[in-house]
């Protein structure tokens, strides 16, 4: 029997993050990196058969790939260490399908390690996404023996390369030579990653981080933290779909009764809740592996301002993929993006206003938590133009505030500036550039008190 609550709000406040979901979510803005045999075929599912042979990058850089990363703002790196088609970026002992029988270093070369390493010196963290498909070992299909040389792989990974912030796994599913399809032993899988690598969250088909539902992008208008168990509950099943396609449906299934997966109304239809953050994940091109095809189609500084907003911006995270080319090098044309975006964003949050205001509450511009009823005041000693709200709630004690408006004061009232939901870890609000001098934030609906973490306001 799970814990008795006296009201919603009370149950409410009490779902929290883990430690490991706090620190997944600090780091905001991260990359994904897809780089395999599928660089050099340039498809974006292989079929396991490719040769070996074809894994042969000439001028592999993997410090140029941390500091594009690092350049355009991104805190962390995932890397794509096997996907679909069963090669390894790695010496794994349990395959010849790996780096190990590459021209690549004649043999002797780790993907995995030297990025690991790189991500260290550069002060980025380091995480790894290992495909439960395997197209190419003849054991998929087959039950226990499958999932025996899965674990094993997985526990390389874990153990051999440092500390890790995320374990990425989606439930892309097939039919083996056998014909019979692969059931994924998940709670293995898990005890794996929480034995060797208690700090790292599991994400998409995993207990910690859920997906947003598409690789477009896109959000909700009020994306919660906290969602009904059953959402997490059905990520864990999802290797019953074939494709991408599928995945997405099955998803959508579970969550089409209700666009809001956490406010009130849908909670309330379900028993138990859990803290189930979102991330979304996409591409800087329309593949997610590099294509020559693709090298005018990168998105826009303009596109991932928006996107960075949208989701960083929305209480959400943001894995941005970024596929080297045949060379091992980042394109040209990403690389110039991205270094622009980092330079916009470093610009838009350059100086926190807030730093030179008063605080007529509290004479203090530093804000832990805020209970004075429900308002926070700001007074300039002159006046300052503002166009960026950032807001973040002490999410350790929970998700609490569901509604708020920011106001500016002039000719003796109050205007209204932004009216916005949730809060969340961090929440970003725009609007056009409003001068003033004195401003008002007001919670206008929060369960249980609101615990403000940080306010920010930004020209």
């Amino acid at each position: 029997m799970g814990k008795t609550y006296s009201s919603f709000e009370e149950k409410a406040i009490n779902i929290r993050p883990s430690k490991r979901q706090l620190l997944w979510q600090e780091t905001e803005f991260y990359g994904f990196i897809h780089f395999s045999i599928n660089t050099f075929t340039e498809k974006q599912w292989g079929d396991g058969r490719e040769s070996p042979l074809l894994f042969d990058p000439s001028d592999l850089d993997v410090e140029e790939w941390i500091k594009v990363i690092k350049s355009a703002g991104m805190k962390g790196l995932i890397l794509t260490c096997k996907h679909h088609d069963g090669f390894c970026l790695w010496p794994s002992l349990f395959t010849e399908y790996s780096v190990k029988n590459s021209p690549y270093l004649n043999g002797s070369g780790d993907i995995v390690k030297e990025v690991s390493e790189a991500c260290l010196k550069h002060g980025i963290k380091f995480g790894v996404y290992l495909s439960p498909w395997d197209r190419h070992d003849k054991r998929y299909g087959q039950g226990q023996s499958y999932n025996d040389y899965f674990c094993s792989q997985l526990t390389e990974l874990v153990t051999q390369y440092g500390e890790l912030f995320s374990i990425w796994f989606d439930g892309a599913c097939g039919e083996g030579e056998n014909g019979r399809v692969q059931r994924y032993d998940w709670e293995r899988y898990y005890d794996i990653i929480r034995l060797n690598q208690p700090n790292a969250c599991i994400s998409v088909c995993g207990p910690d981080v859920r997906w947003c539902g598409n690789e477009s992008g896109a959000t909700r208008d009020q994306e919660w933290s906290i969602v009904p168990e059953i959402l997490r509950d059905a990520e864990k099943t999802m290797e019953q779909s074939q494709t991408n396609d599928q995945h997405a449906d099955f998803i959508h299934k579970e969550t089409s009764s209700s666009e809001l997966l956490g406010d009130r109304k849908t909670l309330k239809r379900f028993e138990n809740w859990v803290w189930y953050p979102c991330e979304v994940n996409l591409s800087i091109r329309p593949s997610w592996f590099y294509s020559k095809a693709e090298d005018n189609q990168v998105k826009s500084v303009h596109e991932l301002l928006e996107l960075y907003y949208r989701t960083v911006g929305g209480n959400t995270t943001l894995l941005l993929n970024i596929p080297p080319d045949k060379r091992g090098r980042i394109h040209e044309n990403d690389k110039a993006v991205l270094t622009k975006l980092g330079k916009e964003l470093r610009t838009d949050f350059q100086f926190d206003l807030l730093k030179e205001a008063k605080n007529l509450n509290s004479q203090s511009t530093t804000v832990k938590y805020l209970n004075c009823q429900n308002e926070f005041l700001i007074h300039f000693d002159r006046e300052q133009s503002i166009s960026r709200l950032i807001l973040q709630e002490e999410i350790s004690k929970g998700q609490r505030v569901e509604s708020f408006k920011f106001e500016v004061f002039k000719e003796g009232n109050y205007e209204s500036i932004y009216q916005g939901s949730v809060i969340g870890y961090k929440t970003i609000c725009r609007f056009e550039k409003v001068t003033g001098q004195s401003f008002r934030l007001s919670i206008l609906e929060s369960r249980e008190e609101p615990l403000i973490r940080s306010v920010q306001l930004y020209e």
